[in-house]
């Protein structure tokens, strides 16, 4: 969820490399939160982070996946439902009733690899210390001894290769809340109350160092932050684990999320923390809704819509970032059905459009909030995503663009006549999803 904003010390700069043009040109991945918290499926669906005041965030969490955490803020409404619910029962109770009973990983990646996404990321651990996975030292707190009594990292592993994607692992390396038995978070101000010391930094280095060699990860996602003691270097330390990772995996990726370490890309969420977003690698992550995990309070009006979702797609893309697009399984191992119907559309506009957004980079012309506009370039064209209908006039328009050469998405002719800095083009079809117009790039660009 949230960060510190890291600097490379000196033990990590080692590790500071270009970033592998697979990643850059991806643009797309999905993400995945399942846990216990995926049983009760309850967060407030006040908003997106970022947008709501800190000091409220906490007692009316929207992130289910926080439910181990809002249910121990005394008078939180979390807490109360909980004790109307569940009767107060303990929150291990729900690793027995989530049974994973529905859940296929092949016919979920197959709805993964349709929205065009090219890497894929589950929880492997999230901040409630169960792993999906018999993780070390994890006695039965982990779904191959109880609950869904399966190696969920491994059945994600294998239909994610098969499927021909690149497969991450998320690890929360920052919080444990079984391990360390810490009072709940109720403000952004208390550091995240996270476990330190020395017994905590070889548990999660041991839980990552088997992730990396059961199933050689191209992606190392971490969140929160890194136990203090694991950043000098030694043997138990996170400055390690990095090389055992680039020495599996060459081309693999690190976030930005494993403390003052290392990265290879910046990640923002939601709204929050955008300051990293527009230079070097760097990627927006959210859920289709308001919460990661899936959440049964949510409905329509807190889900992207399909077209929201590729705004949103193509804006982040746009600016040259990537999007990591959550879906929040339910306890059974359905994609839920507002969640799934976004995924679909996504699927369907990519298979339309998405030769002018994967690979793509970056054009320099102006965004446009009326009409809608967004641009990219890639293989000498210039690609402008335009929400709108019949003759709309795109503004700041580069002299490079050859205006007379305008193509829909399928190739054909579009009527299009400059004047200036200005381009109307005569739109194929109108909806509330962008229609892509690509027009050859004439001359150097502006």
């Amino acid at each position: 969820m949230f960060k510190d904003d890291p600097v490379r010390p000196a033990n990590y700069e080692r590790f500071a490399r270009d970033v592998p043009q697979w990643y850059t040109d991806a643009k797309l991945g999905i993400f995945v939160h399942w846990g216990p918290y995926s049983v009760p499926a309850w967060g407030e669906p006040i908003g997106e982070l970022g947008t709501i005041d800190p000091e409220y965030w906490f007692a009316h969490n929207p992130y289910a996946e926080w439910y181990y955490n809002t249910i121990r803020i005394a008078g939180s409404p979390a807490a109360e439902h909980h004790e109307a619910t569940y009767g107060g029962a303990p929150y291990d109770t729900f690793i027995d009733q989530w049974t994973a009973a529905e859940f296929d990983a092949d016919e979920f990646i197959a709805l993964v690899k349709r929205t065009g996404a090219r890497y894929f990321v589950p929880t492997t651990k999230h901040h409630d210390g169960v792993t999906l996975w018999d993780a070390p030292a994890t006695g039965d707190r982990n779904t191959v001894a109880r609950g869904p009594r399966r190696d969920l990292v491994g059945e994600f592993a294998e239909a994610t290769r098969r499927a021909g994607l690149r497969f991450g692992v998320y690890y929360s390396g920052g919080l444990d809340w079984h391990f360390g038995d810490l009072p709940p978070i109720t403000d952004e101000g208390q550091a995240f109350r996270r476990p330190v010391d020395d017994e905590y930094a070889r548990y999660a280095h041991d839980h990552v160092s088997d992730l990396i060699r059961r199933y050689s990860p191209d992606i190392l996602w971490g969140d929160i932050e890194w136990p203090d003691a694991g950043k000098p270097s030694g043997p138990h330390s996170m400055e390690h684990l990095f090389e055992e990772f680039y020495a599996a995996a060459p081309d693999g990726v690190a976030n930005d999320r494993w403390g003052e370490t290392h990265w290879d890309f910046r990640t923002s969420e939601y709204q929050n923390g955008t300051s990293v977003e527009g230079s070097g690698a760097w990627e927006n992550c959210r859920g289709i809704g308001y919460s990661f995990g899936y959440n049964r309070l949510e409905g329509p009006e807190h889900i992207l819509s399909g077209p929201e979702a590729v705004k949103t797609f193509v804006d982040i893309v746009s600016r040259g970032g990537n999007l990591l697009l959550n879906v929040g399984l339910t306890a059974e191992g359905r994609v839920p059905d507002l969640q799934r119907e976004t995924l679909e559309f996504l699927a369907t506009w990519n298979a339309e459009n998405g030769h002018a957004v994967f690979g793509s980079r970056p054009f320099d012309a102006a965004a446009s909030a009326e009409p809608w506009t967004r641009w990219t370039q890639s293989d000498g064209r210039a690609h402008a995503f335009v929400v709108g209908s019949g003759a709309v006039t795109l503004a700041g328009v580069s002299d490079a663009v050859d205006a007379t050469t305008a193509r829909a998405a399928d190739g054909s002719s579009v009527a299009a006549t400059r004047a200036g800095d200005r381009v109307e083009v005569q739109l194929p079809r109108g909806g509330d999803a962008p229609v892509l117009v690509s027009f050859d790039l004439a001359g150097p660009i502006a």
